[in-house]
């Protein structure tokens, strides 16, 4: 019984809600940036071959994606120890919480750490709400571009009559400012549009951003579960502090009363 007493002692201090967002958090994070870093690849190879074949034309763009590259590698860095030191921080507020009618004393440098962790997740979150955004508008225009094929496959395609069967049907990249008006061509139509749309590359590059906006849609809702624990972490901290400071001054209390009443005994033998 000594064995299974410490084993759910154990487990009663591990802070599940924390593992849980810490799980989740992790869990979109590498999603988000290992299926993002692959797709900008594939991006940059779709515009390189079918839309802008000089060099000169999409140069910044391609500095902009590297960058892009680079900061998800600090995303996954920064996230990892984030997350770890989230979930440290649920283990010791936990133990507070367990502990609170025992010797166990929380500190204001530790009510004050857990604030800081209060808004710094908030300000994360709201940064992520603007990552998830701007990670859906890829998988919006990879979803035009889908869209597009799909009707030029339709059986029952109208076109005019003067131009060759969906040779009408274009998609101009330059019209979205990815790359700049005077690049060539620019624009794919009929049979290109078809080809890059059953090449490899927009397959792979399309599911991969749906993926990366999903990872980041499970990052925004790890911050928000790791806000409402971080939250209530910090007030069960601030009423423990509270009782102990009340339990002090009960304590020294019944101990000035106790002195009072041995002195006030000594004082009468001494009269008796």
């Amino acid at each position: 019984m000594g064995c299974l007493d410490c084993c759910i002692k154990c487990l009663g201090g591990v802070p599940y809600a924390s593992l849980v967002a810490t799980i989740l958090c992790f869990s979109g994070v590498a999603l988000f940036c290992g299926c993002g870093h692959v797709a900008l690849t594939g991006t940059l190879t779709i515009l390189e071959t079918h839309f802008s074949k000089v060099t000169a034309d999409h140069a910044m763009l391609t500095d902009i994606i590297q960058l892009l590259q680079y900061v998800i590698y600090g995303i996954a860095s920064f996230f990892f120890l984030y997350g770890i030191i989230l979930l440290a921080e649920g283990f010791y507020t936990t133990s507070a919480v367990k502990e609170l009618h025992s010797e166990f004393k929380t500190t204001i440098c530790g009510r004050c750490i857990s604030a800081m962790f209060v808004f710094l997740t908030y300000i994360l979150g709201v940064a992520w709400l603007g990552v998830f955004g701007f990670s859906a508008v890829p998988v919006f225009l990879f979803y035009n571009m889908w869209s597009t094929c799909a009707t030029m496959r339709a059986p029952m395609t109208t076109l005019p009559s003067s131009l060759p069967a969906n040779e009408s049907i274009c998609v101009d990249m330059r019209q979205y400012g990815i790359i700049p008006w005077n690049a060539t061509p620019g624009v794919a139509c009929g049979s290109t549009l078809l080809d890059i749309c059953n090449s490899s590359e927009f397959y792979l590059s399309y599911h991969l951003y749906i993926v990366a906006c999903a990872g980041a849609g499970a990052t925004v809702i790890a911050l928000i579960h790791y806000l409402m624990i971080l939250s209530a972490n910090w007030a069960y901290l601030k009423d423990a502090s509270h009782l102990h400071a009340y339990q002090d001054i009960k304590n020294k209390e019944e101990r000035e009363l106790q002195d009072i009443q041995s002195r006030s005994k000594e004082c009468l033998n001494s009269y008796s």
